[in-house]
């Protein structure tokens, strides 16, 4: 099959056929993104071997990379947190870019890469370096106008893409999940009055927010019930289930950071990654540390796992989350 040129969310276009690309950003719905925009530069079907960068051996990196995937087709490896692996195997990284095999695709999911390293460099030279980065908060709006263009073939007004901004942020899952909602449900142009007359639709997102909170108390039984109470109310309930559980992870994991790295208190991480009321912020940390980092990155790569699944017709929306819910 022809590979074909692809755009990931930031309007890039991904070169298909590369041996190597490197997605660098701090936001993980970005990266998500440019992940799905290489995989379909390559066959249907690819295998893909997910990798923690923080505890991947370098043998084993290269091993899959240069063995044939199990069924025929191609093979995309792709390591998780690769700044550490970069840094621990450097020279030995610099040496297989520079003659890489033609039996496996490299992904380096990496939250900084400066562009005078050698590393960078050689990767642009036969691969890609992708810049996963948030738009500044004036490029917002702009952003929302494309994205609701170009993902969701939604006509927006500038006074609506500014009202959406303000009602949430520049947290860019939930503007998807958003843009989403209003494909669903309105017919033409998306205007400001749109907008301003979608308060049940941010009500049924409070619905979804409280499926989050009660995963984040540790009730799966409570949980379980609101989504099954959400599917009753909200017919586009099963378009979002999975970006807004992906969103509750990175949340969990970009607040278990913030504890970590600086001892922030629970006002400054709920003030940071807009948890509101900042009393929720506690739950959430607790169920973070349950889970610990293998548990976070595991949840998140399950849930790409059912995205695909379930844009493939492999799995029925509804107990497929329920599932999820249950096993988290």
């Amino acid at each position: 099959m022809a590979k074909t040129a692809t755009t990931n969310t930031a309007g890039t276009t991904v070169k298909p056929g590369l041996p190597v690309y490197a997605l660098v950003g701090e936001v993980p719905f970005l990266q998500q993104q440019s992940l799905a925009a290489i995989t379909a530069t390559l066959s249907d079907e690819p295998q893909r071997i997910d990798v923690d960068g923080e505890r991947a051996g370098l043998a084993e990196v290269l091993d899959e990379l240069r063995s044939f995937a199990m069924f025929g087709g191609e093979k995309l490896v792709v390591v998780r947190d690769a700044d550490e692996f970069i840094s621990k195997h450097r020279p030995q990284l610099e040496d297989y870019v520079a003659a890489p095999a033609d039996s496996g695709t490299l992904v380096l999911r990496c939250r900084s890469l400066p562009g005078n390293q050698r590393i960078a460099k050689s990767i642009a030279k036969v691969g890609q370096v992708i810049k996963c980065e948030p738009p500044k908060e004036r490029e917002l709006p702009a952003w929302i106008e494309q994205r609701a263009r170009t993902a969701h073939g939604l006509e927006m007004d500038r006074d609506a893409a500014d009202l959406l901004a303000d009602l949430i942020g520049a947290e860019l899952g939930r503007i998807d999940n958003e843009l989403a909602k209003l494909a669903l449900n309105v017919d033409g142009p998306v205007t400001a009055q749109t907008i301003r007359a979608g308060g049940v639709a941010f009500q049924r997102e409070q619905q979804m927010w409280s499926m989050t909170d009660a995963l984040s108390s540790g009730d799966t039984a409570e949980a379980v019930r609101r989504w099954r109470q959400l599917q009753q109310t909200d017919s586009s309930a099963a378009f979002r289930a999975v970006t807004w559980l992906a969103i509750w992870v990175e949340k969990a994991t970009a607040a278990r950071r913030m504890k970590l790295r600086s001892n922030a208190s629970d006002f400054a991480i709920g003030k940071e990654l807009r948890i509101w009321p900042a009393s929720n912020v506690g739950p959430l940390l607790a169920q973070a540390e349950t889970m610990g980092d293998v548990g976070l990155r595991r949840a998140l790569d399950q849930l790409a796992l059912l995205d695909r699944r379930i844009k493939t017709g492999f799995a029925n929306v509804g107990p497929a989350v329920e599932r999820f819910l249950v096993t988290l």
